[in-house]
């Protein structure tokens, strides 16, 4: 237990440093830079392009989708994820040495071109996040996590990095492991990263280019306003368009849907009313519901 105790608090420690450095010396792969970059970026093309004209330039929860921002990816894991996601690894680890198992990896892929693993890291890790995706949405209280991001009534970019944290804490559950069981031979997946980053803000953002046969490859704002819709059809109670990135998987599947534009479709769920409109009564919410299974705002 000691050891544990020590390594979440060196891991706190490192990541607050590398926060700092971040901070003040940023280079290449500095993600807060990145980040900042990529999101004035989009807002720029929202500004200067917009999809919905009639929609404010400062969309209605704007200011709250920011702090979300900057509470997912950089709060949360200064307040505690980072330290238990290392425990987490190391407990994992510990316990697999316990039964004799030392190796995880079932195939080896750190031989290949480095530029041939990152794109069955991005692929992968895709798919893995799309059926994530489609468990938030047909679990109940998972579904009442998800709520938070689909409380949102005008579509903009940062409304990306609108989630609980707990989405976190369940998608990296399941990521881990699967990718534990393939020896990647690159140290730093910062370009799989950037890229999910770039298409995410893209797809929810008032600004929607088309894609030609792109759109059966990639995901877009076209798609995925569609699955922010009020009100699932029949055929697909659950949702639809489930995609990250790559959209290929619901054209694989059957859960693709594009009936039309869908650029002023009604955003939310049923009893959205209803749903706190701040990031504190939000993440109450989720956890209450997470726990004891409590609906208090409506679903699917």
């Amino acid at each position: 237990m000691h050891a544990y105790l020590e390594l979440a608090w060196r891991t706190q420690a490192d990541h607050a440093r590398y926060l700092w450095t971040e901070l003040g010396a940023p280079h290449g792969q500095s993600w807060m830079w990145w980040l900042a970059g990529v999101s004035i970026l989009v807002y720029a093309l929202e500004l200067i392009r917009p999809w919905r004209t009639e929609q404010a330039r400062i969309r209605r929860d704007f200011w709250l989708d920011l702090f979300y921002i900057v509470f997912n990816s950089f709060l949360f894991p200064l307040i505690g994820y980072q330290a238990l996601a290392s425990v987490s690894t190391a407990a994992f680890h510990d316990l697999l040495a316990h039964f004799g198992v030392r190796n995880l990896v079932a195939l080896r892929v750190d031989a290949w071109p480095v530029a041939m693993q990152l794109l069955v890291l991005f692929v992968l890790r895709d798919f893995i996040h799309w059926n994530v995706h489609r468990l938030m949405h047909a679990r109940p209280r998972l579904w009442e996590l998800h709520k938070v991001h689909h409380s949102v009534r005008e579509m903009g970019f940062a409304a990306h990095l609108r989630f609980h944290w707990m989405e976190t804490v369940v998608f990296r559950s399941i990521e881990y492991p699967v990718l534990a069981l393939i020896g990647f031979g690159v140290d730093d997946f910062f370009i799989v990263y950037l890229a999910t980053l770039i298409i995410g803000h893209l797809n929810h953002a008032n600004f929607s280019p088309r894609l030609g046969p792109l759109l059966y490859l990639f995901n877009s704002a076209r798609m995925h306003i569609w699955h922010h819709m009020h009100t699932y059809p029949e055929r697909h109670p659950r949702g639809v368009n489930f995609a990250i990135s790559l959209s290929i998987w619901d054209w694989l599947f059957g859960s693709a849907y594009l009936p039309a534009d869908g650029r002023d479709i009604r955003l939310g769920f049923e009893g959205i009313e209803r749903f706190p409109q701040h990031f504190g009564g939000q993440v109450v919410y989720g956890l209450r519901s997470l726990v004891f299974g409590v609906s208090r705002g409506g679903g699917r």
